[in-house]
């Protein structure tokens, strides 16, 4: 009987080491933007594929892009598109992946005020150092009636290289000569004033935590934060709080190259929220690790279908149809 028993216990153990060479595990790093949706995502499919384990690291497009272009990981993700130069550089040629659409949005914590709006040229003020205090005549003029105090704005930006923080001086850099000039778009920009927070979770937990203070953040993080954000006025006029619906328009007036590498702020329209942006997972043209090329493609695949019909409840837009079903080619096509 003992022997019987070391038998069997020896063809348990052998299943479960089979189990465990056969589990597939992709890595991936990037965007903490689309985390939320990522994270639900990598779950869902995970237990719905027993044996594949997706490992995501939120850690910022910059570092995103730095893993993925060096082999470190699987794929990568991020909020901005690579431009052509770090594309080429790149010695693992990648394509763009097109998930999800968001906003980034300027939360604020300025006590007795719950309401504000934002134009173009004092959001660019306020990240100069130029304008320094809460009841400044340029605020004070986009908000009549609002009794603005005379206290301190605190400004908080992000610390780490990060997409969001791309998409937000993409905008300012379209809004703002003096700004395009002086400081640009990028995901670690030489910020004029202000403090830093690590990802959007720390930007929002600054905000939070500072009366007198402004950050920008995805539009998930301040519902889920129960944060006060503000509204912007966009290329056509119209004041515009961050919502499916605005990202969906700003995405809907902006021409779409085939290879999804493109900005959507600043889009023209009456409805478009002016903060607006795809977000991207970087794949491989010839992933390095064989045995997960057919997983990834696959992910890829269920996310674009099946995926999709989940970003509302995150406060996320959905690809629109054109755009999910171009990505799914690019998808199909993968070596």
């Amino acid at each position: 009987m003992k022997k019987t028993f070391v038998a069997v216990l020896l063809v348990v153990l052998s299943l479960i080491s089979l189990s465990a060479a056969q589990a597939q595990k992709l890595t991936g790093a990037g965007a903490t933007f689309p985390y939320p949706i990522y994270s639900k995502w990598f779950s869902e499919y995970s237990a719905a594929h027993p044996g594949v384990e997706i490992n995501y690291q939120s850690i910022g497009s910059g570092g995103g892009i730095k893993q993925v272009t060096t082999g470190t990981v699987d794929f990568g993700a991020s909020d901005m598109p690579m431009a052509d130069d770090a594309l080429a550089a790149s010695k693992i040629k990648l394509v763009h992946i097109p998930t999800v659409l968001g906003a980034v949005v300027p939360v604020f914590n300025v006590p007795g005020v719950n309401d504000l709006r934002f134009s173009p040229e004092v959001l660019a003020g306020i990240y100069l150092g130029k304008i320094a205090n809460w009841n400044d005549a340029a605020i004070a003029k986009d908000n009549p009636g609002v009794k603005l105090p005379d206290q301190k704005i605190i400004v908080v930006h992000r610390s780490d290289g990060s997409g969001t923080s791309f998409i937000f001086t993409d905008y300012l850099s379209k809004v703002s000569k003096e700004w395009k000039d002086s400081v640009g778009a990028g995901t670690a920009p030489n910020w004029p004033t202000g403090v830093g927070g690590k990802g959007n979770e720390g930007v929002a937990g600054y905000t939070r935590q500072l009366p007198g203070s402004i950050g920008y953040v995805e539009l998930i993080y301040a519902l889920q934060n129960h944060m006060n954000y503000g509204a912007v006025k966009n290329a056509s006029g119209a004041w515009v709080k961050g919502s499916i619906e605005g990202v969906t328009a700003a995405a809907a007036a902006t021409k779409i190259p085939a290879d999804f590498r493109v900005s959507i702020t600043n889009a023209p329209g009456a409805t478009s929220y002016p903060i607006s942006s795809f977000t991207y997972l970087l794949i491989p043209l010839h992933p390095t690790n064989a045995a997960n090329e057919k997983v990834l493609k696959d992910m890829l695949n269920w996310i674009l279908t099946s995926g999709e019909g989940e970003v509302e409840k995150l406060s996320y837009a959905p690809l629109p149809k054109s755009v999910s079903g171009a990505a799914l080619n690019v998808v199909n096509k993968l070596p």
